[in-house]
């Protein structure tokens, strides 16, 4: 019988997937998965063939996309959500590059990376929360990154990258002083994964020393262990992928 469940967005990601496939070990839990995209094959045959799975796909992330998703995600409340996983995010793609030099920055690009990794995250804790209030514990985690830490910028480039994960680092710890009053029972975590070995990260790997490269069954572990051993204490923390806190 399910008891609780844990919602992941952006399914279809190698570290959502990752994260399924361990939480479906866990016969007590349901799982509920939203993506644009459930064609993945590992996804298929390994995650959603259960009874206890529950998958939304979603057009876009656009808020009326984010919307009718809240509204589906309301009709399966037989059981508490009790964990979260944003893992949504763009570092790079066909037209996007992190920029090396100030020459490179683009207004366009800038606002493509600000809306996935800063924008969405934030709609869906905005969307969220009143689904997510009550007297369960809620552990909500969004993928950040070390490199969105201010005080830890020493190598400069990235700028887009690196102001989309400050930006939502803000968002994060700005909600979560909010969330200390209005909805004690949620705990929001922005989570730095270390390199992992997914298509965000191919075309940086080479500089990676070979124990630095973690895949994303390590990388999922990590996180659930992480999830599992931090209080619900009305303050936001910044953790990698050991524990760590990174200052902000």
């Amino acid at each position: 019988m399910t008891t609780q469940q844990t919602l992941i967005i952006g399914a279809s990601s190698d570290i959502g997937m990752a994260i399924a496939k361990q939480v479906q070990t866990d016969k007590n839990t349901g799982l509920l998965l939203i993506s644009r995209n459930f064609k993945h094959a590992d996804l298929q045959t390994s995650v959603t063939n259960s009874s206890q799975v529950t998958k939304i796909r979603v057009e876009d992330y656009q808020p009326q996309s984010i919307d009718h998703a809240i509204t589906q995600l309301a009709q399966h409340n037989q059981a508490p959500i009790t964990r979260v996983f944003v893992c949504n995010g763009i570092l790079h793609n066909d037209t996007i590059k992190p920029e090396k030099r100030l020459e490179d920055f683009d207004a366009q690009s800038f606002i493509q990376v600000m809306t996935s990794n800063t924008l969405t995250p934030m709609l869906w804790i905005q969307k969220l929360t009143p689904l997510l209030t009550g007297k369960s514990p809620c552990t909500f985690v969004l993928f950040s990154a070390r490199v969105g830490s201010i005080s830890d910028n020493r190598l400069g480039g990235w700028y887009s990258y690196r102001a989309s994960k400050a930006a939502l680092n803000m968002m994060i710890k700005t909600a979560a002083i909010e969330l200390a009053r209005r909805a004690k029972n949620i705990k929001l975590i922005a989570f730095h994964p270390g390199t992992t070995d997914t298509p965000l990260s191919k075309p940086f790997q080479k500089n990676v020393p070979e124990n630095k490269l973690f895949s994303t069954e390590f990388v999922a572990k990590q996180l659930l262990d992480i999830v599992e051993n931090t209080p619900i204490d009305q303050s936001p923390s910044y953790l990698d992928w050991q524990g760590e806190t990174i200052n902000w």
